[in-house]
C-alpha cells in the first residue's frame, strides 16, 4: 500500500507557510527551489519521495481554497513581477490583471493541477474538506 501524506490546510496561511508544510510532510530535510516547477520536478521522483508512489491527502482544503485563493494570487504575482525575465513580464502583468479582476487560475488551482497531474509516476491527490 503506498505511503500517504497529509497536508493540512489549517496549518499554513499563505504560499510561503504551504511551502513550510509541504516540506514538514513530505519532503523533510530536502533542499529543493520551494516554486511551483519545482513542486512539479519534486513529484517526478529522486527528491526522496517513494519511488513507488505515494497520496497526498491534503485535508481542510476547502480553508486552503480560500487561503490560496485570488488575494495571495495577486500578491504573488506582485512579488513575482518584480522579479521575472523581462521576456515574461508582460504576460505576468496580463495574469495579474486577470487575478486583480477575479479572473484565471489561482494558487490553489495550480498546485491542484501540478498535484493532480503526476498520477503516471504513482501520484494521488485526493482533496478533503
Amino acid at each position: 500500500m503506498p505511503d500517504v501524506f497529509v497536508l493540512d490546510g489549517a496549518r499554513f496561511d499563505g504560499l510561503e507557510s504551504f511551502w513550510d508544510e509541504l516540506e514538514r510532510v513530505l519532503l523533510p530535510g530536502v533542499r529543493w527551489g520551494r516554486n511551483l516547477d519545482a513542486l512539479d520536478d519534486v513529484l517526478r521522483g529522486g527528491f526522496g519521495t517513494p519511488p513507488e508512489g505515494f497520496t497526498v491527502r491534503w485535508v481542510n482544503a476547502a480553508r486552503s481554497k480560500q487561503t490560496l485563493g485570488r488575494d495571495e494570487t495577486v500578491r504573488w504575482l506582485e512579488e513575482r513581477l518584480g522579479v521575472v525575465h523581462p521576456s515574461n513580464r508582460a504576460e505576468l502583468a496580463r495574469r495579474l490583471e486577470h487575478a486583480r479582476h477575479g479572473r484565471g487560475e489561482t494558487l490553489f488551482d495550480s498546485l491542484v493541477d501540478i498535484l493532480s497531474g503526476h498520477e503516471a509516476e504513482g501520484v494521488r491527490l485526493e482533496l478533503i474538506d
